[in-house]
């Protein structure tokens, strides 16, 4: 294995010369180490800049939390959190009870006020924000119109339209609540988004973007005593290199294990690598404006182009699967049967070209260097896939998200990933791809008829006609108008010493919490 590189063993004897598991004299909690390929992708630790994030995903819910929550030791249903109760109003009103007595990370208790200044303009929708965190409010909350403090204990959210999804987005990134005094007190967002203080089990120390994150326990955690005295995130951006560090004990937790290194890991019976499928697909998106890609034909000649299945044989192992299209099983009644990704067909990706008058103009694909797990050897595979019917893709590899979106060149399609973050369609496609979306804010997509779909669909109370409209728009991104390829469900998995008693959760999320620590 290659050694871990300089940079990152400066970085960590900078933070705290720290030993395998250090103990102080009045705590004999373990500190725990953890190799990371990524900690934040935008320098900060705001969940609206970060937008949960598959790295950010990892430490967020240890520093700040929900009302409510989801089952990180179940199949991630929805919870008491912050909140212990919750009833509906009205179509457009949720109401919910505090917890009482809860601490946040400053000493204060946790009171109606914190809730709505959380949501409130100083932090989600006002004039004097960052120009791009009240676009991502909005698509977090398309409709809040306000949070009404009812008593000291209760808290009234009120939509401007009927909204079927409010307990799902109270549940996910995005919703996390924050102290009000401290926000105050740090005196400007940016200032804010650095130094979070939450009701978490655990307390920031320390963060240094791309090198490390430090969490000390909050030992007033309403949940329990927190298990682990420090927690502490190292950025190692080569799996080579976390499976090394875990080896040779500097770290006890190494992340984003590839399929193919888990028997490697395995071989000393003294570690087990656990994880397994979680509600994020892989996905390639398209920016339609590039003049190759202008014509649809030519992007669901792509997606025929692509054989998913033998991505996730080659490169997954079978530890991965090729899902219904943009859709999880967890969206209950909402799951359209039948769906499927477009088969791999290339005598039909060759007749779609030809059909379209394509002349072999270039395309550029973005990809990160292995920020998700086996993504250049997956980039590889399709750009095989996509020559081989006549496509003339130039790979590029990019070190960071500003680089794969910058505008100059073109730009034609990108790596990305779409998750569930409640259980509803609006959480993924609408979330991603709808008109307040990623995608079509960074200007790569749109499509009108998805656009009016989206609104509908986060406005109706109408389950059969919502279906009917979420089923319609899988067949505009998928093919009339395609806005991306879905590749294969993801997996993650992680490694780590068998005798810590930890269990991997269903999510990106690494639970620390003494629910899922049993000493």
């Amino acid at each position: 294995m290659p050694p871990i590189p300089r940079r990152l063993v400066l970085a960590g004897a900078a933070a705290a010369t720290l030993p395998r598991f250090a103990i102080a004299q009045s705590d004999n909690r373990p500190t725990i180490t953890i190799a990371v390929q990524k900690i934040a992708n935008t320098g900060v630790l705001e969940p609206l800049r970060e937008q949960s994030s598959n790295v950010s995903e990892r430490w967020l819910g240890s520093i700040m939390e929900t009302l409510i929550a989801r089952n990180q030791q179940g199949q991630l249903e929805r919870v008491p959190g912050l909140a212990t109760e919750w009833r509906r109003i009205d179509n457009a009103t949720v109401e919910l009870k505090l917890r009482p007595g809860v601490k946040l990370h400053n000493g204060d208790t946790l009171t109606a006020e914190d809730i709505a200044f959380s949501f409130g303009p100083e932090r989600m929708f006002g004039k004097d924000l960052p120009a791009d965190i009240p676009p991502i409010a909005r698509r977090h909350w398309p409709a809040l119109a306000k949070v009404e403090i009812v008593d000291a204990l209760t808290v009234r959210f009120v939509n401007a339209t009927p909204d079927v999804t409010m307990e799902g987005r109270l549940s996910a990134g995005g919703s996390e609540i924050i102290s009000r005094r401290a926000w105050l007190e740090a005196g400007n967002w940016q200032a804010n988004s650095r130094r979070p203080v939450g009701t978490g089990p655990y307390r920031l120390r320390d963060f240094k973007p791309d090198s490390m994150l430090i969490l000390d326990a909050h030992d007033e955690y309403w949940g329990g005593r927190p298990p682990i005295r420090t927690l502490r995130f190292l950025e190692i951006p080569e799996a080579a290199s976390r499976i090394a560090a875990l080896q040779s004990g500097e770290v006890q937790f190494a992340c984003d294990i590839p399929p193919d290194q888990i028997g490697e890991v395995e071989k000393n019976p003294a570690f087990e690598v656990q994880g397994g499928p979680v509600l994020n697909h892989r996905i390639v998106t398209f920016d339609k404006h590039h003049p190759a890609l202008v014509d649809p034909r030519v992007r669901l000649a792509m997606a025929h182009a692509v054989d998913c299945q033998s991505i996730v044989d080659a490169l997954w192992a079978g530890r991965a699967r090729v899902p219904a299209g943009l859709q999880w099983e967890f969206y209950g009644d909402m799951f359209i049967k039948g769906w499927h990704v477009p088969e791999h067909d290339p005598a039909r990706a060759r007749q779609l070209l030809k059909a379209a008058g394509y002349k072999g103009e270039p395309i550029a694909y973005r990809a990160r260097n292995n920020y998700y797990t086996a993504e250049i050897a997956t980039a590889q595979i399709l750009a095989e896939s996509w020559k081989d019917v006549g496509l003339n893709i130039q790979l590029e590899v990019k070190e960071n998200w500003g680089q794969v979106l910058d505008k100059a060149g073109p730009r034609g399609l990108r790596d990305w990933s779409n998750s569930a973050v409640f259980d509803d369609p609006v959480s993924s496609i609408v979330n991603q791809h709808g008109p307040n979306g990623a995608q079509q804010t960074n200007g790569e997509w749109t499509n009108a008829e998805m656009n009016r779909l989206s609104v509908e669909l986060e406005t109706s109370t109408d389950r059969p006609r919502r279906k009917q409209i979420f089923a319609r728009m899988l067949q505009i991104c998928e093919r009339e108008d395609p806005a991306y390829i879905v590749l294969h469900q993801n997996a993650v998995f992680t490694a780590k010493p068998k005798a810590l008693p930890w269990r991997a959760p269903p999510s990106f999320f690494l639970d620390f919490s003494s629910r899922n620590w049993k000493t």
